[in-house]
């Protein structure tokens, strides 16, 4: 199996053996909310880019968006300055929580497959975002291949 492949197929095993994982999808940032089938929350994969390195390994750039639909209650009266009338914490909280699980994962190297991510990974804040006015975070990673195909002599 290709670097490419290997890395995206554990990113989706890891993202839907998570119980708070309801959609695993890939493809630009822009195409994540276009679905009409999504059961959030949604974790989106996109691939920025790489690089060799010293001839023995290959990184991978990605972008990992955990997003989920802000609940807004019109019926209660908003007195709340911190949490408001919707369910924005939660969805930050309950995004950050599975992002942070799948960075872990590769991290640690918990399945043994020599996959590995950079230790101190980005992420920001996405707030009210696309058509269905989503919450989360957007992780970029970078994800370390041993590169066994070619031996440099």
């Amino acid at each position: 199996m290709g670097y490419f492949s290997s890395i995206i197929n554990k990113i989706v095993e890891i993202a839907e053996a998570d119980v708070l994982v309801n959609t695993v999808s890939m493809g630009s940032v822009e195409d994540i909310d276009l679905e009409k089938k999504n059961i959030y929350p949604l974790v989106h994969i996109d691939v920025e880019g790489g690089s060799f390195t010293n001839g023995q390994t290959v990184v991978l750039s990605l972008v990992i968006e955990c997003v989920s639909i802000r609940d807004i209650n019109k019926h209660e009266l908003d007195t709340d300055k911190v949490y408001g009338n919707d369910n924005q914490v939660d969805n930050l909280d309950t995004c950050l929580t599975i992002l942070n699980r799948i960075w872990k994962n590769f991290y640690r190297d918990f399945t043994g497959e020599n996959l590995t991510a950079n230790e101190n990974p980005n992420f920001t804040a996405i707030t009210y975002d696309h058509t269905n006015l989503l919450d989360g975070w957007s992780l970029t990673i970078d994800i370390e291949v041993p590169d066994t195909d070619i031996a440099l002599c």
